[in-house]
């Protein structure tokens, strides 16, 4: 049967035009960049962190003995990975909902904002994600900052208690959280495009139902834009498990390195990684660590795609 499947194909191909031929190959060349690029810098270096995972490669002198799966069975051991991912999740659990519904809410004002100065606005809902990583996490330490911190100024003046974001183990992590929401503009827009499609007949026979605006949001907003929604909560997911510059600049970034608190609480999993690999030299640990999070991450989103079936409404199914 095999051979009779080779031999169809074979004919199919055979079957095809002077035109046809001419087409793929065109598509080839202008897809050959980005075939190029991803063999050199993805799929390459993914195969040579797989490698490494399995040694106990030294950056420095260039050599590395294979171990098996020592590195693996290390982790297992690690008391570190264990607390990075529970600081990972933690965050990722706060900052992914909290994201969605402060991007939903705000891209709806947008979308009732007119006249002339209705792009000034979309504009500046998005400068802070072309903000440099690292300027955000220096400009969070003097927001942060306890007690002469902007936060904690403005807190004080509501007569608000004023936590030690950037010390106290149980508001460090709620500190990053804040540091991340003030850069949703890219959630923004993507869900602000997506109310814009919305077609404005629905809105009026909900009306004309009587419907009124929370019903409107349920049964007519949040079905329409569903697959935005579920877009960004993937990539949200996806980028919170993978936080690092920001947190790194606040907390280990500085001479003196992080307090005790900073260790304890803002160990994100990636940090974790990238001090095993480029701090510690232990760059078969680091790549057996990065394997954990591509599996952690795999899983989540396979996850998040079965669960969408559920919600998610596309117009043409």
């Amino acid at each position: 049967m095999s051979s009779d499947t080779a031999a169809g194909r074979a004919d199919k191909v055979s079957r095809w035009s002077a035109a046809e031929r001419r087409t793929l190959l065109w598509a080839l060349l202008f897809l050959s960049p980005w075939i190029v690029g991803f063999v050199i810098f993805t799929a390459g270096p993914m195969l040579w962190s797989l490698w490494l995972s399995f040694t106990d490669y030294n950056p420095l002198s260039g050599q590395g003995d294979f171990i098996g799966l020592d590195n693996y069975a290390r982790m297992l051991e690690d008391r570190r990975v264990g607390l990075s991912l529970w600081n990972t999740l933690y965050f990722s659990v706060l900052y992914v909902p909290l994201s969605v519904t402060l991007g939903l809410g705000l891209a709806m004002l947008l979308n009732g904002v007119g006249g002339r100065f209705a792009g000034s606005f979309r504009t500046a809902f998005y400068l802070p994600n072309v903000t440099p990583a690292v300027a955000v996490g220096t400009l969070f330490l003097l927001i942060l900052n306890n007690p002469n911190g902007l936060l904690n100024q403005a807190l004080a003046a509501l007569r608000l208690p004023t936590p030690s974001w950037l010390n106290d183990p149980d508001w460090i992590k709620n500190g990053i959280v804040l540091m991340m929401l003030w850069s949703i503009g890219g959630t923004v827009v993507i869900l602000f495009a997506a109310l814009r499609n919305v077609p404005a007949e629905l809105y009026e026979a909900a009306r004309v139902d009587g419907a009124g605006p929370i019903q409107r949001l349920l049964n007519v907003t949040l079905p329409m834009i569903s697959g935005a929604i579920f877009f960004v909560l993937v990539i949200n997911t996806v980028a919170s498990l993978q936080l690092f510059s920001e947190v790194y600049t606040m907390f280990f970034g500085q001479r003196t390195g992080a307090s005790a608190a900073g260790e304890s609480s803002a160990l994100f999993y990636v940090v974790y990684l990238f001090r095993n690999a480029f701090e510690f030299l232990r760059m078969g640990y680091a790549s057996a660590l990065g394997w954990l999070l591509f599996v952690i991450v795999v899983l989540i989103t396979f996850f998040q795609f079965r669960l969408s079936k559920r919600f998610v409404y596309y117009e043409g199914e």
